[in-house]
């Protein structure tokens, strides 16, 4: 409520070029919250969560874990923003700065898992009239989030009522550095706003990450994992 009053009163205009809302909002104070700490997912967990999913958000989940995209970027991606980088035998996508949430434009790296799900889907939209405009769908339609019945019943059954789709990214992230990738290219996989953060990549720039996103397929590499509990 917060965010939309100021920026309604400071950021967005109308026709005229007029606020939205004419008079400051009043200074809202946060309460003290106690956050849940983040859950990365251990491999035992994936392996049990995995096949308890529909066989649609298997993919998704998948590549959310090897991604490390929101769950909007991931419902929302589209075939449009796909460009091919032949020197890197596979593609990236670009998703657009309006439609991501640090306000840039965030090159999405496919790592080996990744890659193989976009051509999984990419043979599933040819197969059908391969008109679709998201890359994934169900029934044809976009999905407007991973966090449906379908998550919700295999996390339960997984006994990992916890786990939010949030923690998807954080197991990206978590693998990511337990494997020993540098902070300024985890910045650049994970989409963080960052001034060490290129605005143009060469292929070469994409190769190296592709390999440095591909560290988190090595189970030995990035199995030793610490939870603290507080609280």
């Amino acid at each position: 409520m917060r965010t939309i009053l100021n920026r309604a009163a400071r950021a967005w205009r109308d026709e005229a070029g007029q606020p939205w809302l004419l008079t400051a909002p009043p200074l809202i104070t946060m309460e003290q919250e106690n956050r849940r700490a983040p859950h990365p997912l251990s491999w035992e967990e994936q392996d049990t969560l995995m096949p308890l999913l529909p066989l649609h958000l298997q993919n998704m989940i998948l590549f959310a874990i090897n991604s490390g995209l929101r769950d909007e970027n991931i419902c929302g991606l589209r075939w449009s923003w796909e460009t091919p980088i032949p020197e890197a035998g596979r593609s990236v996508f670009i998703i657009p700065s309006g439609d991501y949430k640090t306000a840039i434009n965030h090159v999405v790296i496919l790592n080996d898992d990744a890659w193989h799900i976009i051509e999984q889907q990419r043979a599933k939209i040819n197969k059908e009239d391969g008109s679709a405009k998201y890359v994934f769908t169900y029934s044809g339609h976009r999905v407007d989030t991973m966090n449906n019945n379908g998550w919700q019943n295999a996390r339960a059954k997984a006994g990992l009522q916890d786990v939010r789709i949030h923690d998807l990214r954080h197991t990206y992230a978590s693998r990511l550095r337990l494997a020993g990738v540098p902070q300024e290219d985890r910045n650049a996989l994970m989409g963080h706003k960052s001034a060490s953060i290129p605005e143009h990549y060469a292929s070469a720039d994409i190769g190296r990450l592709i390999e440095l996103s591909n560290k988190v397929l090595d189970r030995q590499g990035t199995r030793t994992l610490l939870r603290v509990v507080n609280g």
